[in-house]
């Protein structure tokens, strides 16, 4: 019996033994890591001064990796090379081998963003700034303020603010050819910036729209904003930047032959006082034609008849500049004409249907035009050429609900070559004048005329706009498609009826654009009624009153 129970006693304790251990071998999961990494020591410790040396090392407390460094890091002053700097995947020690050399008597600062993570986890080891100085001290002046944007609302994602030592030395130039003497960003989400370890002096203030991340000013593709005046530092005053695109300067590039018949001429800036002279001997019935694109830069130029020869010379001559351009003749095939609707979709009662071709118009025939509605009744139509653009308007009264076809039978277009269209077909269908909304706009505390009240889409495209020139300022907007809209007003200083961007080389500030404080949604049948209350700094909103239109 004792055996038995021996015996017994020994199973059980057996089967306790490998329930435990069945027990310890399970996860338990636990906390999440939140915890980013932490310093342990520097060498050369950081906010060193006199500092001499060409690495800076800086020890964790765990295994760390840089995530988008370059998108992250921000070296002020910034430096002519790019520094080394290690781990490439993981280590417990960040190393930074600098390439330049040192500026005198200059605090360093740099700031990784949130490139700094621990391996595990990827907690961020937010804005570490490592700083140091040359020379026996580390600056400490600050400068604060914020970035607006002129023509958008807000600005669009991270701005570059650069200063720039206005010394002895110190033109407009260095901006579009140097790296300035100081940097910062706006922070992700943010239109504030702040420059901190400034060193006491007179500065140029600029902000960038970095495409090219060289911290130099590219006028063809990047926004700027700049003071008027330079800063004097140590200042407690918060400054406002304004950033737009420059228009950029007048450049014709080398024409391309791009059919037997036709040279297109790229260019930049105001064309319109362009004239291009050919120079190369052609023959005495040589006949020329030139017309704008409506939707690029680029002029077309349009020849007959073909030409023998191996290339063609021109003088394109504008304002003051004059160039020689020559383009290599190549043996192509002539184009025929093809003529395409712009604005077929979309028709609305007081638009005009327009017309482009890829071949230049000379003439049109209305005996060739014919319109007829949904009861086949006949349309009476008028038509004309933009010869500057090379499109044609057909006009004819429309009405709400209605069906129009149209067609343009053979003859109604003569293009260069004495060539006619082949019968061309569209169908015209007009909505209710219920399926749109309006807008009625009062404009109040207006300091200055004239100004260009601009509906525009989230997008910023400009969908509706009228210049106001006097006292008067009531807006009427109809015909408006049913969607979310924003409204601004542009201050026409120059009173040429469109916006004029800043300029940084002659200080020239952008024109002024104020936009409404809320945005506007068009309903179907509805009427917006506003009021907008202009000031020079935000404009306040007023109560919205929507009417349903009987």
């Amino acid at each position: 019996m004792k055996p038995k129970l021996l015996y017994l006693s020994f199973i059980l304790l057996f089967s306790l033994f490998f329930t435990d251990c069945a027990k310890k071998g399970t996860p338990s999961g636990g906390a999440r890591d939140t915890i980013p990494p932490v310093i342990v020591r520097s060498v050369p410790e950081n906010y060193s001064t006199n500092f001499s040396e060409t690495e800076f090392k800086i020890y964790f407390d765990e295994y760390i990796k840089l995530n988008e460094l370059q998108k992250n890091l921000i070296i002020s002053p910034p430096l002519k090379y790019t520094p080394v700097i290690t781990p490439l995947s993981t280590s417990k020690v960040l190393r930074v081998k600098i390439l330049d050399t040192l500026k005198e008597n200059t605090t360093y600062s740099f700031n990784f963003g949130k490139s700094i993570v621990d391996n595990n986890e990827a907690n961020e080891f937010e804005y570490y700034k490592y700083i140091f100085s040359t020379g026996s001290y580390i600056d400490s002046l600050k400068l604060s303020g914020t970035i607006r944007d002129a023509e958008f609302n807000q600005p669009d994602g991270v701005t570059t603010v650069a200063l720039y030592e206005a010394n002895e030395t110190f033109n407009d130039s260095l901006v579009l050819q140097e790296k300035p003497t100081y940097i910062t960003t706006t922070p992700a989400g943010s239109n504030s910036f702040e420059f901190s370890n400034l060193k006491e002096g007179t500065y140029q203030l600029v902000a960038l729209k970095d495409i090219n991340n060289d911290y130099i000013f590219q006028p063809t593709n990047e926004r700027i904003g700049f003071l008027s005046d330079v800063v004097t530092i140590p200042t407690d005053t918060s400054y406002t930047l304004t950033l737009s695109k420059e228009k950029t300067g007048y450049q014709i590039n080398t024409p391309k032959q791009t059919s037997k018949n036709e040279l297109i001429f790229g260019y930049q800036g105001n064309t319109d006082s362009l004239e291009l002279e050919l120079l190369s001997k052609v023959p005495s019935d040589y006949r020329s034609t030139l017309y704008k694109d409506v939707d690029k830069d680029t002029l077309h130029y349009w020849f007959k008849p073909a030409i023998e020869n191996d290339s063609l010379i021109f003088l394109a001559k504008n304002k003051e500049a004059s160039d020689s351009l020559v383009v290599k003749m190549r043996d192509l095939y002539r184009d025929s004409l093809v003529i395409q609707a712009i604005n077929q979709t979309g028709l609305t009662l007081p638009d005009t249907l327009k017309l482009r071709a890829n071949i230049p118009m000379t003439a049109i025939n209305t005996e060739r035009l014919k319109i007829i509605d949904k009861d086949s009744v006949t349309v009476k139509a008028s038509a004309g050429i933009n010869l500057k653009n090379n499109t044609v308007a057909i006009i004819f009264p429309k009405e709400e609900e209605q069906t129009y076809e149209i067609k343009a039978f053979p003859g109604f277009i003569t293009d260069f070559f004495e060539g006619t269209n082949d019968t061309l077909s569209y169908r015209i269908r007009t909505k209710a004048t219920s399926d749109y909304g309006t807008l009625s706009l009062q404009l109040e505390n207006v300091d200055t005329f004239p100004v260009i009240v601009q509906l525009v889409s989230e997008k910023f495209a400009v969908v509706k706009e009228s210049v106001l020139t006097s006292e008067n300022s009531q807006v009427y907007f109809d015909f408006i498609n049913p969607a979310k809209y924003l409204l601004r007003v542009v201050f026409d200083t120059n009173k040429n009826s469109t916006w004029d961007p800043g300029n940084f080389l002659s200080r020239q500030a952008p024109e002024r654009i104020v936009y409404y404080p809320t945005i506007l949604e068009v309903k179907s049948n509805w009427s917006l009624n506003e009021t907008f209350i202009l000031s020079q700094n935000n404009p306040d909103p007023v109560e919205t009153e929507d009417d349903p239109e009987e």
